[in-house]
């Protein structure tokens, strides 16, 4: 039987408490649900715009909506460049299962080895990164059928370049960012790239989007660019100039060819050149736009200037006769020479035969600042006005430091210098009768109107004197061509090394015009390091003027001048240096 307990009794429940303590634990709880209310109305009320902001930071996001850049075309509207869309490829690391048996076909798919794409699943950032950028849409169709968690897909535009490279050093290439890097793509960046748009939204932690923040912003896409150059032309010419390279085991080399009425530049090529859809492993002489960035001394393509020069002070006329005898000259202490004695020479015949001697005894006659003001005003020592990077300016010095023998052989081509662009360029003066005409990467249909710098009846006379160069007798018979008369100046200079030239290096060059009584066309070729024993450029350039000039006047429509009919030459070819 159970005793009866009297909790009543107990002390603890007998004793009084306190009243402070009681009305302490009220008033700590009322404190508490103050704050708490403080809190809300601070978060909800006062301070709701910084926690709307550090929400966005959180889960808002700027979407780019990339523009689509504009295409770049020839003259005739032929596609040099063009954006097409490729997917890019990216995670999120931290959500990636490094032990999923998908990522060997995924790797597979990327062209990557499985560590590599492991190492690039794991950088710091484990929000975000690049997988691989541009990837054809065959290969993201197949990644996307894989369903890895973490791994999603984003739109971009890859560019492509159908002319290849042919056409490489022109139009030049975009970087992943579809920005512009070498040549045109590069010069006309901002006005090909257009404006992306833009979309705010609120994403999740997987990167989907939820809804949308605001109005979408659309992007405009860039507007197209026509150039000048004709892709039959300049395809054509970078083959010859290629072959041509090839034949001679050249190092390098390059060609331009110029539309005597408006100024267009209808090809531009150098070899080696380089595929710009495949850009693995470029070397420095494969990016090299040498037509523009490359100067040297133009050798004799510069004693026509001098024999206009002439005829416009009233020193000399065509026929007047020049002794050259015994085909050398002294002028401090250094000796002039040709490449053998051709006696008494008519002006003419200076330039056909490309007389070094004569040349000088035309420019001794006239003073330095004469020559160098004949030179300045055909373009050289100047930059050429195009919107291309890179372009030189080439060196001329002022006319002060020279000294007589300075003089003497700037007269021939030495003591100078000019990029390739530059020299094609200058020869527009005989073209179009002493006018130098600006040049235009950009097609226009309009006449181009430049500076006189020679009178026009004395530039026509200099017009047949290159007729006569690359004519019988000439040293340029090879720059004949079926069906087409043709005018140029043959050029073969040593190459600079150190402080004097090399014994076997050249630069082989011809610049040239046809038709001869009323140019369409100005060429120039240059051959960098021929081999084989042979170098003239008379002998190397000149073929690779021949058959441009033929393909070019037959693509521009123009009819043949002569009778079509071949030109066999057999005669020993001669030139100075």
């Amino acid at each position: 039987m159970s005793r009866s307990i009297n909790y009543g009794a107990s002390p603890l429940l007998a004793s009084k408490t306190p009243v402070w303590r009681s009305k302490f634990i009220v008033a700590a709880l009322a404190v508490a649900f103050a704050g708490l209310a403080g809190r809300a109305a601070y978060v909800q009320v006062f301070g709701n715009e910084f926690f709307q902001r550090q929400g966005e930071v959180r889960f808002a996001r700027t979407l780019e909506l990339p523009a689509n850049r504009g295409r770049v075309l020839d003259r005739n509207g032929l596609i040099l460049a063009s954006s097409v869309v490729a997917q890019s490829i990216w995670a999120i690391p931290e959500d990636v299962d490094r032990n999923d048996p998908k990522l060997p076909q995924l790797a597979k798919l990327l062209g990557i080895s499985l560590p590599e794409l492991r190492k690039r699943l794991g950088p710091e950032d484990k929000t975000f990164v690049w997988v691989k950028r541009q990837v054809d849409e065959p290969v993201a169709k197949e990644i996307a059928a894989l369903g890895i968690k973490g791994v999603y897909q984003r739109r971009e535009y890859k560019r492509q370049y159908p002319e290849g490279e042919a056409a490489a050093h022109v139009v030049g290439f975009t970087n992943v960012e579809d920005r512009g890097q070498e040549g045109v793509e590069l010069a006309f960046n901002e006005q090909l790239s257009g404006r992306s748009g833009s979309r705010r939204v609120i994403k999740d932690r997987l990167g989907r989007v939820v809804e949308d923040v605001r109005d979408v912003v659309p992007p405009v896409d860039g507007p197209d660019l026509q150039l000048s150059i004709d892709s039959k032309v300049q395809y054509f010419a970078y083959q010859k100039l290629r072959d041509a390279v090839h034949e001679h085991k050249a190092r390098a080399g390059s060609v331009v060819v110029l539309d005597t009425r408006t100024g267009e530049v209808l090809a531009l090529a150098n070899y080696p050149s380089y595929n710009p859809n495949r850009r693995q492993s470029l070397t420095g002489e494969q990016l090299r736009n040498r037509a523009l960035t490359d100067s040297f001394e133009p050798g004799s393509t510069m004693k026509p200037f001098i024999a206009a020069l002439a005829l416009d002070k009233g020193l000399v006329k065509p026929t007047t006769p020049i002794q050259t005898a015994p085909g050398r000259m002294t002028i401090g202490g250094s000796t002039i020479s040709d490449t053998k004695a051709y006696g008494v020479l008519t002006v003419n015949e200076v330039i056909q035969k490309s007389s070094n001697v004569g040349t000088v005894k035309l420019a001794m006659q006239m003073s330095p600042r004469e020559m160098w003001e004949s030179y300045a005003q055909a373009g050289f020592g100047q930059k050429p006005q195009v919107p291309f990077p890179g372009a030189v300016s080439g060196r001329l010095r002022p006319y002060k430091s020279w000294r007589p023998i300075e003089q003497a052989t700037m007269s021939y081509g030495y003591g100078l210098s000019a990029s390739l662009f530059q020299l094609a360029q200058a020869y527009t003066v005989f073209a179009r009768d002493g006018e130098l005409i600006p040049v235009s990467m950009l097609k226009t249909d309009a006449t181009a109107t430049g500076v006189h710098v020679f009178n026009p009846a004395n530039a026509a006379a200099v017009r047949k004197m290159l007729e006569m160069a690359a004519g019988p007798g000439g040293t340029a018979a090879k720059a004949q061509t079926m069906g087409y008369s043709v005018g140029g100046k043959t050029g073969t200079a040593r190459k600079q090394e150190g402080k004097g030239y090399a014994d076997k290096k050249y630069r082989s060059f011809f610049v040239g015009l046809a038709p001869i009584e009323n140019p369409r066309i100005v060429v120039a070729v240059m051959v960098d390091e021929p081999g084989g024993g042979q170098y003239y450029g008379g002998l190397v350039a000149a073929p690779v003027f021949s058959e441009t000039v033929q393909q070019t006047l037959r693509i521009l429509g123009v009819q043949p001048d002569m009778s079509v009919k071949p030109q066999i030459v057999t005669e020993v070819v001669e030139e100075s240096f």
